[in-house]
């Protein structure tokens, strides 16, 4: 149900160059606790502009913003889940280029600036490339879980470069214990955190230019340094010593599930490697620094590719443009608009302004500082592939490499389901 919200009496003007108050409409991903979330931020943006504001949710954006796009009937800012989308319909005429100057703040204010840049930078529908999106929301994938009881006992320290964590590996093993928890198993999405594995890894042996290259296909899936991300992860997930229940258990072991075992007694794996949102499947009345904690997934010492960062997040487009639709977006780089969510839970960012104190809890302030370390974030790769690809051979195709298939051969079958959808 849409809700409308609005202020009587505007406190006061946010942009200078909004003459007199519009309507805007906002159409976005969000239902339940973070419609009313996000909706707390469009209420403070209406209250500062004088504009009224309505926000509406569906569990359907993608298929619907494209029919109302076509049907001339869009929102004026729409708010995409993953740029692939915002790239096919800024290629169709549906988006119009955000304002001059805004990809400089964001190279100034958001950290990695330049990656958030080009993620939302898109070609017209005459080919000329510019600024349509403008992230806001972030999800952090470049985590390990691990329990700090289990590490003071065993007496390891934190690792902070790749050569390190792999040597805390060998170490846990070496003390007759296991080092990791893996489960690739999500129903009819199974494969999936795999995928997250080899981004990782991507972005730890190459250079975000050729990560780039691979997500659109420029560089085969199967050239060689994708073939070799892919057994990076084959290093840790099908090495019998190093998953709990042995590699034969990680791909049939559902995601949810395998985080468990950090919390058994006697622990059946140290660390976990997955995204900010995995808590949610933790046991009941964990606390989050305390009973687990999470630090970054470490890059390469000797490679020199800085801290790169995996994840996801919602980029806001104008898609039926007025002064309103602007001033939205320019509010959306105070910090006030970060803080608002930020205070209520679930909510990280990349802009370097923000008060880190606001966050609800000091974990999710140390998670922000993960991405504010970021010197290079790059987007869930299988989430901009094909979906036949991203969300098919490649999920199916590291369940057949978890399960024992070749690296190569894996690679090759999936470049050959993107080869046919050419």
């Amino acid at each position: 149900m849409k809700k409308t919200l609005t202020s009587s009496v505007a406190i006061a003007a946010l942009c200078s160059s909004a003459a007199f108050a519009e309507d805007v409409t906002v159409f976005g991903p969000w239902l339940g606790p973070d419609q009313e979330l996000v909706e707390a931020v469009l209420s403070d943006f209406a209250e500062k502009s004088g504009h009224n504001v309505s926000y509406v949710g569906s569990d359907s954006f993608e298929q619907q913003i494209v029919v109302d796009a076509e049907a001339g009937s869009a929102p004026n800012v729409a708010v995409f889940p993953q740029p692939g989308l915002a790239s096919d319909m800024a290629a169709r005429g549906f988006l119009t280029p955000l304002k001059d100057g805004t990809a400089d703040w964001v190279r100034d204010n958001y950290a990695a600036g330049q990656s958030w840049v080009d993620l939302g930078t898109y070609a017209g529908p005459d080919g000329a490339e510019d600024l349509y999106g403008f992230f806001y929301k972030v999800d952090v994938k470049s985590l390990v879980w691990y329990s700090p009881e289990n590490f003071e006992d065993a007496g390891y320290e934190i690792p902070t470069t790749m050569e390190e964590l792999k040597a805390l590996t060998d170490q846990i093993v070496a003390d007759g214990e296991t080092p990791w928890c893996i489960g690739l198993g999500s129903g009819g999405a199974t494969g999936w955190p795999a995928t997250d594995w080899v981004e990782d890894m991507m972005l730890r042996t190459q250079p975000p230019a050729v990560y780039d290259q691979w997500v659109s296909n420029e560089i085969p899936f199967d050239d060689e340094r994708v073939v070799a991300a892919i057994e990076e992860f084959g290093a840790f997930a099908r090495n019998d010593d190093y998953v709990a229940g042995g590699a034969g258990a990680v791909a049939s072991t559902d995601f949810r599930d395998s985080p468990k075992g950090l919390f058994a007694a006697p622990p059946q794996c140290y660390m976990h490697r997955q995204a900010s949102f995995i808590p949610a499947f933790f046991p009941e009345g964990t606390e989050i620094g305390a009973d687990a904690d999470f630090f970054y997934f470490p890059a390469y010492e000797g490679k020199d590719l800085g801290a790169p960062v995996l994840g996801a997040g919602t980029l806001w487009a104008i898609t039926n443009e007025n002064q309103a639709a602007h001033d939205l977006i320019e509010y959306l780089q105070t910090p006030v608009a970060h803080e608002i969510w930020m205070a209520n839970g679930g909510f990280l960012t990349p802009h370097k302004g923000v008060d880190l104190s606001k966050f609800s809890t000091e974990a999710a302030a140390n998670m922000n500082q993960i991405l504010l370390d970021a010197t290079t974030f790059r987007f869930d790769a299988s989430d901009l592939m094909p979906g036949g690809v991203g969300a098919g051979t490649f999920w199916t195709g590291m369940v057949d490499y978890a399960g024992g298939k070749d690296a190569s051969a894996v690679a090759s079958e999936i470049q050959s389901s993107w080869d046919a959808l050419k």
